[in-house]
């Protein structure tokens, strides 16, 4: 009679090797995305009140609150928000002078609010570097688009101006390791792959940049500065 590996004495046991599953109680939440930051400004206490209302419905952390150009542009700088809600007609400094200091400064992108519409006032609020623009009276499925807009937007320009800084960064680096290639050529007497590898060893072993490597080896070699 056959036995079976339970009957025999000393077996192991049969094991049940499948996963149990977790129940929906016992799977970890999703990390929940931080609330987004923003700075509103407005002298009209009302109407800063309900921008500040509006951006908390939909899920806005509102840091700091001013009533002049000044107060917002120094809540910015201090406070690095994710987007500035500004009027445009405030004390001390208006809003769109506010967001042209906010936006040199590279601080945040900047929704400005007005009563008026007029071609001229777009045209400064567009050349003062504002992402979006609405007119009072507004509800929130007009100022929550544009909030959404501006944030959207200003990353797309941020993130191009980091890849054009980038490639100005590289190809100034090129041109540098070029002419200290050339150098090295002409005064040290290696072939241009010679003259490439040495800079490219000195570079990992001193833990330099290409770049300052080649500018070495034009202030000490070629004898100028390497700007």
């Amino acid at each position: 009679m056959p036995v079976s590996p339970k009957d025999t004495p000393g077996a192991a046991a049969d094991l049940d090797l499948t996963t149990p599953t977790r129940t929906e109680a016992e799977r970890p939440a999703p990390a929940a995305r931080p609330a987004r930051r923003a700075v509103v400004a407005e002298d009209e206490a009302l109407i800063r009140m309900d921008v500040v209302e509006t951006l908390r419905d939909a899920g806005f952390e509102v840091v700091g609150e001013a009533g002049n150009g000044e107060e917002a542009f120094a809540l910015a700088t201090e406070l690095k928000p994710d987007v500035v809600v500004m009027d445009v007609k405030m004390p001390v400094l208006d809003g769109i002078s506010a967001a042209e200091k906010i936006g040199k400064a590279h601080l945040a992108p900047v929704v400005l609010l007005t009563a008026f519409s007029q071609t001229d006032l777009v045209e400064r609020a567009r050349d003062a570097g504002a992402m979006a623009y609405v007119v009072k009276p507004f509800s929130p499925a007009d100022l929550l688009p544009a909030v959404e807009i501006a944030i959207s937007r200003y990353a797309q320009i941020t993130a191009l101006e980091s890849e054009v800084a980038d490639l100005a960064e590289r190809f100034e680096t090129r041109k540098r390791v070029d002419r200290a290639k050339g150098l090295l050529m002409t005064k040290m007497g290696l072939t241009e792959p010679e003259s490439f590898r040495w800079i490219q060893k000195t570079s990992m072993d001193r833990r330099l940049t290409m770049r300052e490597v080649a500018d070495a080896v034009i202030e000490q070699v070629g004898g100028g500065s390497a700007s």
